[in-house]
């Protein structure tokens, strides 16, 4: 499920006061909701609202959406070009063919090489 981090504050609240209406006061529930009604007052008042929807989005992105593929190949020998290049660094992520690599160091030390690493999308 995705969630809107752009989330609008008073239909929150409004929805946490409906929520709450469903609870006798001092309940542990009408206790909860008010604690998360005023955090979230508080957020907006100390004008933090932009960094919590960073941590909001940041805490309900999947794994999935969080890896980055640097570069894209469509063939092994343009990868391997891009290599010998000089341009890749240690542990870039890449697509080659279709399928993730991680550029690792080389077991020998000298230089750097390929290690088939699938990406999220592979392991569906």
């Amino acid at each position: 499920m995705n969630y809107n981090s752009n989330f609008d504050v008073a239909s929150v609240m409004e929805t946490l006061r409906a929520v709450n209406e469903k609870y006798q006061d001092g309940s542990p529930e009408d206790e909860a909701l008010r604690i998360a009604a005023v955090a979230l007052l508080y957020v907006r008042d100390s004008q933090k609202l932009d960094e919590y929807r960073e941590y909001f989005r940041k805490f309900y992105i999947p794994a999935i959406e969080s890896v980055t593929v640097s570069q894209t190949f469509a063939t092994k020998d343009e990868a391997d070009a891009w290599l010998a290049s000089g341009k890749a660094s240690e542990d870039a992520l890449v697509k080659i063919a279709g399928q993730g690599f991680r550029v690792i160091t080389a077991r020998k030390g000298t230089g750097l090489m390929f290690l088939r690493t699938p990406l999220p999308e592979e392991m569906e």
